[in-house]
This record gives structure tokens, sequence and C-alpha cells, in this order.
């Protein structure tokens, strides 16, 4: 194979949804090979997406090695597949999360933490909305961050946020969590909108992350990435000020607080005919994040997805930085479950001392 590749294992709807976003990267993201058991889901992805596709992982290894292998089946398959490709020596990006259970996590550690070779893929923070407050926050304007609230995904992807934000590490950390149930309509899910939607309860998980000084806030109603009567709030504190969603806040003089806009141009709107595309975001002036997949119409999602396929491809070229290691998906993902189990005993629960934190 000549110049960078990409093989995935798995068949399902993330495999589904890893061929569209390379399809529409071109040949930045070039998918060679997928392997999946069954040969007519091989048939029918060979067919919509032009890809070859292999019963078996030897099979595709015989045609060729690819960069970087990237796992797309259910969690309870894969950690043994994870297990099996870093066994064979290649570059692996993992699902989120790359264990179901606490259990499964330390195992997978022990198993293949020391290879380096196990990467995950979390996008939230490459999406560009999260980029550019990323970005503003480590050019310290507002300061030391001190707490993050994230009403928007659920756990592992939002404690991924709060730590990210925070800039914590693998620091220790107590979490307190409790449930709560109220009637919510729930007129849009994954299969579509659901017509005759009438209010039932539904759950809502609170939960704190005090990491000494610093802390997190985590508030997720079922399905809220999909309901529409449930916005989505990102709030980042810090000694100098805040960001709130999109505006940002801080002291440019000593009795003279600024509120600024995190500025979003977007092209395809009225009489714009360059695409219907997110170019960038700017604050105060001057651009803080420029979207890389320009000209691809992706999501902000989808452009998330992108960028750690295009990270995670780099990393294992030895031309880029490791997007999104094991060790920070499992500390994810154990705070995650944390969070679970402090709602359903209405005890504290604290991680420390996780195998791969020391």
């Amino acid at each position: 194979m000549n110049g960078p590749t990409i093989a995935v294992v798995g068949g399902g709807r993330r495999t589904q949804l890893l061929l569209r976003v390379a399809a529409a990267a071109g040949e930045r993201l070039p998918v060679t090979g997928v392997v999946t058991r069954r040969a007519e889901v091989g048939d029918r992805l060979t067919a919509q997406w032009g890809v070859p596709t292999f019963r078996t992982l030897d099979d595709l290894l015989a045609v060729g090695r690819p960069d970087l292998v990237v796992v797309a089946v259910p969690w309870p398959a894969s950690p043994e597949v994870l297990r099996d490709v870093a066994a064979r020596g290649l570059p692996v990006l993992g699902e989120t999360p790359p264990a179901p259970d606490l259990d499964g996590l330390t195992a997978l550690w022990a198993d293949v933490g020391a290879s380096g070779l196990v990467q995950v893929a979390e996008q939230y923070l490459l999406m560009p909305g999260h980029a550019a407050r990323l970005a503003v926050v480590r050019e310290g304007v507002i300061g030391e961050p001190t707490s993050v609230e994230v009403a928007s995904t659920h756990l592992y992807h939002a404690v991924s946020m709060i730590r990210g934000f925070l800039g914590v590490g693998l620091d220790d950390v107590v979490v307190s969590g409790r449930d709560f149930s109220a009637p919510l309509v729930d007129p849009l899910g994954f299969d579509g909108w659901v017509p005759d939607a009438r209010p039932e309860p539904r759950t809502t998980t609170l939960a704190t992350l005090d990491y000494g000084g610093r802390h997190g806030v985590y508030d997720f109603v079922e399905n809220q990435w999909w309901n529409p009567l449930r916005a989505r709030r990102l709030v980042i504190r810090g000694s100098l000020g805040e960001v709130v969603d999109d505006e940002v806040t801080r002291l440019v003089g000593p009795t003279t607080p600024v509120t600024s806009p995190l500025s979003y141009r977007r092209t395809g709107i009225d009489m714009n005919l360059e695409g219907n595309d997110l170019v960038h975001v700017a604050f105060d002036g001057r651009v803080v994040y420029e979207n890389p997949w320009v000209g691809s119409r992706l999501s902000e999602d989808d452009v998330g997805v992108a960028s750690m396929l295009a990270a995670a491809l780099a990393w294992a070229r030895d031309e880029g930085a490791a997007p999104y290691p094991l060790a920070e998906a499992c500390e994810d993902h154990a705070i995650s479950l944390a969070i679970q189990e402090s709602a359903r005993t209405r005890q504290d629960v604290r991680v420390s001392g996780m195998p791969w934190a020391r």
C-alpha cells in the first residue's frame, strides 16, 4: 500500500459513520479495507462505499499493512479486538469507551497499556465550538480555569470535556451523583420524529466532580443528544472571568468587565455561494479555530470525528502527537462509572490509584 492507510474492523453503524466521514474527507482519510465477519455485510459496504472487505484481520494484512486500524465493534467485543491488533504491533484507534466496566478497563490496561499502541476516538474537544473555547481558555483569557459545567452529552464524553477544560490530567477525584425523574416530551430520537409523543418519566443525572480546588458539574437528561426541548449548556469559570456557551466575559481593566462573543463564519447562508460550511471561529477580531475540513460539508460532530481520525493517523505515522491515549479514555470512563455508582448508591465515590494514572 502506498501513502497513509486506514483499516476498519466492524460492520455496524459506527463503521458506516466512519466510512461516510472518510468519503467526505477524500484522500486525506483513505480507508483501504474493512474487516467484517459476515459476507453479506461486507458486500453491502463495498457496494455503498467502494471499499474492499475481508472476513478476518489476517486476510486484510495479507494484502497490506495499514498505518492505523480503527476498531468499531460493540463494547463487549472491543477489548479483545484491541488486544489482537496491538499484539500484531499495529497502531489502533478504539471506540469509546475502550471496555464496558472497571474490571475490563483494568485488564485491558494491564495487557496493552505499556505498548503505547492504543488511542481512543474521543472527538468532543475537537468539535469546532469546543475547540474554540478550549483555545481561549488555554490562552489564559479567563485566568486559571476552576470549574466546568457540562449539560450536553453523557458520561465519558462529558467527563473528557470537564477534565480537558480544567486541565486536571489523571488527578484523583471525588464524585457525588444523584438521579431525578420528571415528565418530559421526547419528540425526536435516533430513529427519527415521534409525532404522538407524550410526556413520560425521564431521568436527569446531576453529579459533581471534586478535584480539590477545581470542580466539574455534570448535568444530563435522558436523550439530551436528540431532544430539541432541552438546550445544551457549557460554562467554564476561571479566576479572571468565564465562558458561557459562546460568550466570554473577563476584565480588561480594573473596573472594566467586557463580554465578547465567539463568532462563527458560516457559508451558504442567504446569497453566499461558497457552499454550506463552518469556516472558522473568531474571538476579539482574531481567528481561534479554523475548520480543516472546509468543502466537505461535514456537521460539527463529524468534523470532530474526522479530526480525530486525522490526528490518530498522523500519530500512527510518527507525524503527530497522541490525540487521546488509552490512559485518558480509561480515566474518563472510570469517572463516568463512578457517576453512575454514586447516583445509584447516593454515596460519594473516589476515583484514585488507577493503574493507568501511576
